[in-house]
């Protein structure tokens, strides 16, 4: 496994409560790694600050969520059955959460943070992520509604995630009469996308649909730009960061837009505050804060929150106490219902290297 790019403070005494952070350290999601841990940091401290839980000091142990996901299961399982970690939590891509998942097979809470495409249910597993039912059907709606845009083609990693939002926004779609002009999936890790900005082009869409994870966004967002595709058709990400703005440049991020439950720059006192404090810890030469590194944050509190109502650890006695629970966060008020975080939802357009939030959907 690579080694953490931030030193979180190692798990080893005794009456520590451990807690693994199964984060991306390499691959194309690394890019979002180094926030992630950020976040995450900053929950555990808070989470001590205020005594712990259940009497215990929490402490984190990095996991490369980056890996192949046979690797990163096998890693986190012989940590659970090991005893060394009592949860999971973290952002990592959808393929390491279906291998993740029955490796743990419920024997300790997992928070998986990452924005997903809805239907997950095994023992144990509680989602602080965006679902496309809050995030990919309003956008679509938004779309039609607001600047007329009903054709569209889609563009994807190949894996999970992205063929099952696919899915959904082919039926929200046909719900607005709107029409999928093509859909193609590449390997993640792809660097050349010519071939696939050549055939956006003759689809004929006034607009794509960017399922594409980190880096591979990032070479997509380019060889678009490059060929001058972002003066007439937009492009929307339910997965993109201002690390990807970043590494994209901002000459290739016109007309680029995206949707997330947290924005730094939101205008909520919350949010305002959560950002403030993490420039104070981490400082002018921190990771960038986004929606992915504070899902973490979100993650291990809600953890945190759900052992504390339970009074344990164990997860059938967590799982008994976990619809309704509410509480406050850089996201808002948020409240856990089927074991996944009802949240807010802005709609944000590219603005250079950073969001400029529209309005909630």
């Amino acid at each position: 496994m690579a080694p953490s790019r931030l030193t979180l403070p190692p798990a080893r005494r005794r009456d520590a409560l451990t807690m693994a952070l199964v984060v991306p350290l390499q691959g194309p999601a690394g890019i979002f790694g180094p926030s992630c841990e950020s976040c995450g940091t900053l929950a555990m401290e808070e989470t001590n600050e205020e005594g712990g839980v259940l009497g215990r000091e929490l402490r984190l142990l990095p996991v490369d969520g980056g890996a192949a996901p046979a690797e990163v299961a096998r890693e986190v399982a012989a940590l659970v059955t090991a005893g060394t970690v009592e949860a999971v939590a973290g952002w990592h891509i959808s393929a390491v959460r279906e291998a993740v998942a029955p490796a743990i097979g419920g024997r300790v809470p997992y928070a998986y943070t990452a924005l997903y495409e809805g239907g997950e249910h095994r023992p144990g597993v509680f989602l602080t992520g965006e679902t496309p039912d809050l995030q990919l059907g309003p956008t679509l709606d938004w779309f039609a509604e607001t600047v007329g845009v009903r054709r569209w083609t889609i563009v994807g990693d190949d894996y999970v995630w992205p063929r099952r939002s696919a899915d959904a926004a082919r039926r929200y779609l046909r719900r607005i009469d709107g029409t999928v002009c093509d859909e193609m999936y590449v390997p993640l890790g792809t660097t050349r996308f010519d071939a696939v900005v050549r055939r956006v082009e003759r689809s004929g869409c006034e607009a794509v649909l960017m399922l594409l994870i980190g880096d591979d966004a990032v070479e997509f967002n380019k060889a678009f730009a490059a060929v001058g595709m972002d003066r007439d058709i937009l492009r929307f990400s339910s997965l993109i960061d201002e690390n990807v703005l970043l590494a994209s440049g901002a000459e290739n991020t016109r007309g680029l837009m995206t949707s997330a439950g947290y924005f730094e720059d939101l205008a909520t006192a919350s949010g305002l505050d959560f950002a403030a404090w993490y420039s104070r810890r981490f400082g002018p030469e921190a990771p960038v804060l986004n929606s992915l590194g504070e899902s973490c944050y979100e993650g291990v509190r809600l953890l945190t929150a759900l052992m504390r109502r339970a009074g344990s650890t164990d997860v059938r006695s967590m799982l008994a106490v976990s619809d309704g629970l509410s509480y406050e966060s850089p996201r808002g008020t948020v409240e856990l219902r089927d074991r996944h975080l009802q949240q807010r939802v802005f709609l944000a357009a590219a603005d250079g290297l950073s969001w400029d939030v529209i309005q909630q959907l």
